[in-house]
């Protein structure tokens, strides 16, 4: 036996790599990242091919070792050049992820040194670092000192983690969800009806508020469903309200509805996933009055701050009301159990094992300090702007409401033909084309298009592209 354990170990050894292998590896990788940054500004925003990526299949998991250089060279060609950029300048479709160049050092660390971040026993200055995370975004958004959150994928596990919690807080049994009320509006993401659904509330009466003109759920027909709602004897419970949509990025009346979730004892869900972080903008205060009395916030720092893809957070009010939801305990984590003063992030989660994501959004934040991610965000909400206003110049074109953050919609209406085929045709045009990749969506039966300025990297020269793009691209589709 003993012969054999060191011929396996012999082997296992080839999983730890010594210095000259990692930094061989090191340098192979740091020129690939060097090289990919680099030709951003040159880069498309998207491009597709025939092939589109059909090559990775090529390098399929087998018994032999692969040298890293075949292997670069396999996710520049079939990853790499293909598809959405989400690292390009250009990229305005959909809401744009960012990619700090120090959160991959963070990721680096995190992976590296493997701290298990679920429970305080295990890595506590992991835990204490990203419930100070926590404690920044709960300030940010004017909460007290009780309340509390995680840091999760994304926004989609940030509202179901909400939905969860509320249902929990309300102690709502299952033969009560034929008769629960949730409200949102048509224009909110499609995660809450994912959430809806995963949370076993699809019994539940799902209550599409109408919006106002501005796109923006109307408070007034929201107080008029739940008191019709409270008479015929059903249980309104839930409010998603939505600070920054991804359609259109309006802002519901948060400061209305939380005073009318307030009245009716509901729990008010504010989605600032997008429009969150906009808070550290001066200039848009105002936007978030009410946010404060919210039961729960949703923010995704890989939008507005710019931070990879992976990285969202929810933040509740109340953090009994989480414990309540989520904390359980297993005799074989018994040694765990300690009356510090820290929560651990797996007893208010869905996830045990997690990786140690605050590194990725701790590390940029203190090697830029926030005056850059202010002055970033504040540059796209005039960059947002000044389209608006040109678009609005250059004749045939109409727009959707005032950009509030930094989403515009805009539209071409042609003299003698469809519109919406018009501008099916010219969203093609410009996502062949590929310098700048926007998308589109539908309100009401009618095609619009969609410029979302989030991207770090877009800049005023971004924007003269593409409105230069648009007027080449109706001309030809005109002909």
């Amino acid at each position: 036996m003993i012969s054999k354990i060191k011929e396996l170990e012999k082997i296992s050894r080839l999983l730890d790599p010594g210095t000259n292998q990692r930094n061989k590896w090191n340098s192979e990788v740091l020129n690939y990242s060097d090289a990919f940054i680099n030709k951003l500004e040159t880069s498309k925003a998207f491009l597709s091919s025939e092939e589109n990526g059909k090559g990775i299949y090529m390098l399929d998991i087998e018994e032999q070792a692969t040298e890293l250089t075949s292997l670069l060279d396999s996710v520049t060609k079939n990853i790499d050049q293909v598809g959405i950029n989400p690292a390009s300048g250009g990229h305005m479709g959909y809401i744009p992820g960012g990619g700090l160049y120090p959160s991959a050092l963070g990721d680096y660390i995190a992976a590296v040194n493997n701290r298990y971040a679920g429970v305080f026993f295990a890595a506590p200055g992991a835990v204490r670092l990203e419930n100070m995370l926590i404690r920044w975004m709960c300030r940010l958004m004017g909460y007290s000192n009780n309340a509390t959150g995680n840091l999760t994928s994304g926004g989609s596990i940030a509202n179901l983690m909400a939905l969860v919690t509320a249902r929990e807080s309300h102690n709502l049994k299952a033969r009560d969800f034929d008769k629960c009320v949730i409200y949102l509006s048509e224009q909110a993401h499609h995660s809450i009806l994912k959430a809806i659904r995963i949370a076993g509330l699809y019994e539940a009466t799902i209550r599409q508020i109408p919006l106002d003109e501005k796109l923006r759920l109307s408070a007034v027909e929201l107080e008029k469903s739940i008191v019709e709602d409270k008479k015929n004897g059903l249980i309104p419970f839930y409010i998603n309200a939505s600070l920054g949509t991804t359609n259109t990025g309006a802002i519901d009346p948060i400061d209305t509805i939380a005073a009318i979730a307030k009245k009716h004892k509901l729990w008010l869900h504010v989605d600032a996933a997008y429009g969150g972080f906009f808070k550290l903008v001066k200039e848009l205060e105002s936007k978030f009055e009410g946010i404060k009395e919210a039961d729960s916030i949703t923010l995704d720092p890989h939008k507005t701050l710019f931070l990879p893809f992976g990285t969202g957070a929810i933040l509740i009010k109340d953090k009994e009301k989480l414990l309540k939801a989520y904390h359980y305990l297993a005799d074989y984590m018994q040694d765990s159990i300690d009356d510090n003063q820290e929560i651990s992030p797996a007893d208010i989660s869905l996830e045990q094992t997690k990786h140690f994501r605050g590194m990725r959004m701790w590390l940029p934040l203190k090697l830029f300090g926030l005056k850059p991610f202010r002055a970033a965000l504040e540059e796209k909400i005039y960059v947002a702007r000044y389209f608006y206003q040109e678009i609005k110049k250059i004749e045939g074109f109409e727009v959707g409401p005032e950009p509030e953050l930094s989403v515009a919609i805009f539209r071409y209406i042609p003299k003698d033909k469809n519109a919406n085929s018009f501008n099916k045709k010219l969203i093609q045009a410009i996502q062949k084309d590929g310098r700048i990749f926007l998308s589109s969506t539908n309100i009401n039966g009618v095609f619009w298009i969609r410029v979302a300025v989030v991207s770090f990297r877009t800049h005023l020269v971004q924007i003269e592209l593409l409105l230069d793009i648009i007027k080449e691209n109706v001309q030809k589709i005109s002909k």
